[in-house]
């Protein structure tokens, strides 16, 4: 069911494998059949349905599918977005656009948004993120505009990322930077739950240093711009 389209392997063992790379990346379900009442697992079941639809230029057809998709699982993926193989979707309230692309084995938490940007022309064009493979998502997090994440990189929880990201990195705070944490590298072969390990380097603190950095480097643009203005007036002055 929710597998990349175009393999040939019986329908009952690509959803067996599927349902086992869940089970990697998730201790909670004790079985299979568990792991199939889960919201990701329908909301990518009802994307496969919807995307082809798009694809046939079913519009409406595709979003009455997503509009019940959004209904049964709080999960809303346009149609028009492409998934890759292995694709887990862990809890939900996810928001994932139109143009995103989404390589394999991605593990996205709980209220992420792959969001996009509005183009100034008004015309319609790639506004949401690409996801290379093997990427981690934590909770809450934030991918805006048409930028791409390298394979095996993870998004720490909560994060806002609005840059590209390069392979194997991890990134916390807001805006997104790189860090230097165990498990980022891209020969880790282990899985690391919502894309950070749970150390004092990701509590409240220092998530209130990564928000006056914000606002320091705010405050600089400002500086600069106003300095900027100032030598400007003078040279007018000088002028006259």
């Amino acid at each position: 069911m929710p597998d990349a389209q175009g393999d040939h392997a019986p329908m009952f063992s690509r959803l067996a494998a599927y349902l086992d790379s869940i089970r990697a990346r998730d201790p909670a379900p004790h079985s299979r059949a568990e792991i199939m009442l889960y919201p990701g697992v329908w909301a990518l079941g009802f994307h496969k349905v919807a995307h082809r639809l798009y694809r046939r230029r079913q519009f409406f057809l595709a979003r009455l599918v997503n509009h019940i998709s959004r209904w049964a699982t709080a999960i809303d993926i346009h149609p028009g977005a492409t998934i890759g193989h292995r694709f887990f979707i862990d809890h939900g309230f996810t928001v994932i656009g139109e143009t995103a692309h989404i390589g394999d084995d991605v593990t996205i938490y709980q209220c992420v948004t792959l969001g996009g940007t509005s183009p100034d022309n008004g015309v319609a064009g790639k506004r949401h993120p690409t996801i290379g493979d093997g990427v981690i998502i934590g909770s809450g997090a934030q991918v805006l505009g048409p930028i791409h994440i390298g394979a095996r990189s993870r998004i720490g929880a909560n994060a806002v990322v609005t840059r590209e990201v390069p392979e194997g990195a991890v990134m916390v705070g807001i805006p997104a930077r790189p860090t230097m944490v165990d498990g980022g590298a891209a020969e880790s072969p282990r899985f690391v739950p919502y894309g950070t390990p749970c150390s004092a380097q990701f509590d409240p603190q220092t998530q209130r240093i990564e928000l006056l950095r914000c606002e320091l480097e705010t405050l600089r643009r400002r500086l600069d711009a106003l300095l900027a203005e100032q030598d400007e007036s003078q040279k007018e002055v000088g002028r006259g």
